[in-house]
């Protein structure tokens, strides 16, 4: 299947009204630091508190009358996106996750009313039975990132940022199944083709930096992060977002956990704003000084209001953090 501006801005038609256009605002810090704009996309603003809603809105909201309920695998914000849509189409709606997600997503996904099975502990196993809900009661799965609908939805983020910001030089979108990266990536470049977009991702069980390493998709150990929305393989039959991402991606970079709690603290110290770690991965790079010297204006995206606030708090308090197989020396914020 061949991608076009055009499947972004009929996505765009299709969630109006649903999710709709967030701030996109300059972080007085981050632009002092890099000497450039640095703008913040606040996906944190939308209904759910993450970007998700929109690919999720636009998958469901384009099935065909008769479906009889969805599905998906999530590490937290894409099943919320796809119980919200499945409410509004008065749908069934079955999200499968592992026991890594943080339960403060899981309540966020049942308060809205659709049914959550915990399922191992990777999602390769939440998606195991997320597919066997599809061939024994008929659901309709909605991938989290390898699916068109899912991918044009999240490209209009990239529309938005454009269109605010036609002059910009670098994006810097974090990296998971790559949904998020290619719907952007090809949304931005099909406007201004000269726009770098860079993936980024923890330093732990990074799948798709992985798999583009590799040259094709890979198997990854899922493991504890801050970047929790971050976890997970990007399928070995990917058919989407591993092309886009191959094909549109200028460079991927990853971020340790050390990183992701001082861009955590960052935001929230300086700019006031919650983030969860997965989003953050983005300031997290520019502060720890992995990217290249923007030679203009650089924008990435926040989301996850949703996130655990009990570790949150924590990371704030510069607490020690235990994750999994690691414990995270805490950290007080020095202004």
């Amino acid at each position: 299947m061949e991608f076009s501006l055009a499947d972004i801005f009929a996505a765009r038609r299709v969630i109006r009204g649903l999710a709709d256009e967030t701030p996109f605002v300059p972080s007085a810090i981050l632009s002092a630091r890099t000497g450039q704009d640095y703008l913040l996309k606040l996906e944190n603003m939308q209904p759910i508190g993450a970007f998700k809603l929109r690919g999720a809105l636009n998958a469901v909201m384009s099935l065909p009358e008769g479906a009889v309920g969805v599905t998906c695998c999530s590490t937290g914000n894409h099943g919320r996106g796809v119980a919200y849509a499945a409410a509004q189409r008065g749908l069934r709606a079955v999200i499968c996750m592992s026991s890594l997600v943080p339960q403060a997503k899981v309540d966020g996904i049942k308060a809205l009313g659709a049914e959550v099975r915990i399922c191992g502990v990777s999602q390769d196993e939440a998606q195991e039975e997320s597919q066997r809900l599809v061939e024994t009661e008929g659901l309709v799965e909605i991938s989290p990132f390898d699916d068109p609908k899912v991918i044009a939805g999240q490209g209009t983020i990239g529309l938005e940022m454009m269109k605010a910001r036609p002059d910009l030089d670098t994006l810097l979108v974090p990296l998971s199944g790559g949904g998020l990266a290619a719907g952007v990536a090809l949304a931005a470049k099909s406007i201004a083709p000269e726009v770098k977009v860079i993936g980024i991702s923890m330093d732990r069980g990074a799948a798709m930096h992985l798999s583009l390493a590799a040259g094709h998709p890979v198997e990854v150990e899922e493991v504890a992060s801050l970047a929790d929305s971050l976890g997970g393989g990007i399928g070995l039959d990917n058919r989407f977002s591993f092309r886009l991402c191959r094909d549109l991606l200028d460079d991927t970079v990853l971020v340790t956990e050390a990183e992701i709690r001082d861009a955590m603290q960052t935001v929230f110290f300086k700019d006031r704003i919650v983030a969860e770690g997965a989003s953050v991965v983005g300031i997290a790079a520019t502060l720890a000084g992995k990217l290249p010297k923007p030679e203009g204006p650089i924008a990435t995206i926040l989301t996850g209001r949703n996130l655990d606030m009990t570790v949150f708090t924590r990371i704030m308090a510069g607490e020690d953090i235990e994750l999994g197989d690691m414990t995270l020396t805490g950290k007080r914020y020095d202004a």
